[in-house]
């Protein structure tokens, strides 16, 4: 999990008015650092990036960590991609596609004279196998392609995706990065071995693995965007200590840094040190399981939404660099629609637990929160502090954070703090996960279930018309926001620090970055 600099309970509560009016927006126009444009790119070099957390696992129907998703990206790549504005696709390996009247049969055209970094020519034999090796139903992401029925070559260069009933969501779901393409047959190897040192079409290939530690990927020489990448290497080291990655991006010892604490953004900035506030598509939020009776009881739900003050945790998290929520979903994704949120107010808070089976509380919360990270521990106590007056008791267990996961997955534990980053353009993803009671995730492990958003989930996934879809996505925050099965609290840039020395980098707001950009002057 994420680690950050906290500030105390109490300035962060006095704080509380003047968060509310004063958070700033995360966009790259507000936040970013804009350099002057430099000379043509320079080949060669080694870039280092710092990242919280090292890459865990890169097989695609286990792994779900950002940091093994996004070092996959520049290994692997899909039929189409995410595109910078994170809102559409672009083709990749494909060039084009076709759709049946009966809106079932996509047929799409796959790119020629594109190599694995082997020097294996691609080909369809090797999409089909990708895809339809996605497909495992114990997968991590089969929700996302649940919906395809069978993926059939026509000829070499081309590959028939067949639907079980039309489903609008597809290009976008084609770009997630377990529908990436690899050799067929993984090469010749087991799955096992494939995945310790994955193969793709991507601008880099895989390097040195020390796990726990550190990955370097090496440029691929055989990447088919002629003239790039312009690195020879990138390597990602954890650091899990942020003032150990600030003192290690002065140092020279890191070109970029994640996460560095906000408080110190200004100064690295002023210091000459490029500054990315990237526009992404996080959005941190607080769980209540329901198979806990209480949380079954919609006014509790809204009882506490009223009474946690969101804007007071966004100003202790991200210190003026966020925003507070008001939907459930984000601004940088399709179809988001302000209906608006519980607003805090111990009164209605009160007001509403009136309402429920607990008028006058009397329940405690087991809140579970990763030992040692910023995040999770201060928004524990915070909503501890703010539901004592309506007699809520809420125990914090801090947790191991692999812990933390394993309790949530197995329903021991009432609250949690979490946060979402999309991995695809569409909301289907997120809705589908957080929302539907009915898609397998158990709404986020919630346990919510609501006839009228498992339906409306259901009805946009099969409605071509984005004015049709936009309409049925904003009944789904409406309903959400009036049903409260989640506290969202806002919505934070992903921040990053790097040297100015380094060209071209920047972070879409599924959060993959495109290396094969970037250069630095030597």
């Amino acid at each position: 999990m994420r680690v950050r600099r906290a500030g105390s309970i109490a300035g962060v509560l006095c704080a509380a008015a003047a968060a509310i009016g004063g958070l700033a927006t995360s966009g790259a126009s507000a936040g970013a650092h804009v350099k002057a444009a430099a000379a043509s790119p320079q080949v060669g070099g080694n870039l280092v990036i710092d990242t919280v957390t090292p890459p865990v696992d890169f097989d695609v129907n286990t792994t779900s960590d950002n940091e093994s998703i996004w070092a996959y990206d520049q290994i692997v790549q899909e039929l189409y991609s995410n595109a910078a504005n994170g809102k559409s696709v672009v083709p990749t390996l494909a060039t084009s596609y076709s759709l049946s009247k009966n809106k079932l049969h996509w047929t799409f055209q796959l790119r020629h004279n594109v190599h694995f970094s082997t020097g294996a020519l691609m080909t369809s034999k090797d999409v089909v196998f990708s895809i339809t090796q996605s497909l495992n139903p114990k997968s991590t992401w089969s929700f996302i392609d649940s919906p395809i029925k069978s993926v059939k070559a026509d000829g070499p260069y081309a590959v028939v995706i067949t639907t079980k009933q039309p489903w609008a969501p597809l290009l976008a779901d084609l770009a997630l990065f377990a529908n990436g393409v690899v050799p067929y047959n993984f090469g010749g190897e087991t799955r096992a071995q494939f995945f310790q040192h994955p193969v793709g079409t991507g601008p880099f290939e895989f390097g040195q693995w020390v796990k726990g530690q550190s990955l370097t990927l090496t440029r691929n020489p055989h990447y088919w965007i002629a003239g790039k990448p312009y690195l020879d290497s990138v390597t990602y080291d954890a650091v899990a200590n942020a003032t150990t990655r600030v003192d290690q991006l002065q140092g020279g010892q890191a070109d970029i840094i994640e996460e560095a604490p906000f408080g110190e953004l200004a100064s690295l900035q002023s210091s000459g040190y490029e500054l990315g506030l990237f526009p992404s598509t996080r959005i941190d939020y607080v769980t209540m399981n329901e198979e806990q009776a209480p949380f079954k009881n919609k006014y509790v739900r809204l009882a506490i939404a009223h009474a946690i003050n969101r804007a007071a945790i966004m100003k202790a998290v991200f210190q003026g660099h966020g925003t507070v929520a008001n939907s459930a979903l984000m601004p940088s994704v399709t179809y988001y629609s302000p209906v608006g949120l519980p607003a805090y107010s111990l009164a209605e808070a009160k007001a509403d637990l009136a309402k429920s089976s607990y008028p006058h509380g009397g329940f405690s919360i087991d809140f579970i929160a990763a030992a040692g990270d910023a995040v999770q521990p201060l928004v524990a106590q915070i909503v501890q502090q703010e539901l004592a007056p309506l007699n809520i008791k809420v125990d914090i267990r801090q947790l191991d954070p692999a812990e933390v996961t394993t309790q949530e997955q197995s329903f021991h534990f009432g609250m949690r703090e979490t946060y979402w980053t999309m991995d695809i353009v569409d909301p289907d993803e997120y809705v589908s996960f957080v929302l539907d009671g009915e898609a397998g995730s158990y709404a986020n492990f919630t346990h919510f279930n609501d006839p009228t958003i498992n339906a409306l989930t259901t009805e946009a996934e099969h409605t071509f018309s984005s004015s049709k879809r936009a309409a049925i996505y904003k009944q789904i925050q409406e309903d959400a926001a009036a049903q409260s099965p989640i506290v969202w609290l806002g919505y934070s840039p992903y921040d990053y620090v790097y040297s100015s020395n380094v060209h071209d980098y920047s972070v879409y707001p599924e959060g993959n970055a495109h290396l094969e950009d970037v250069w630095l002057s030597h």
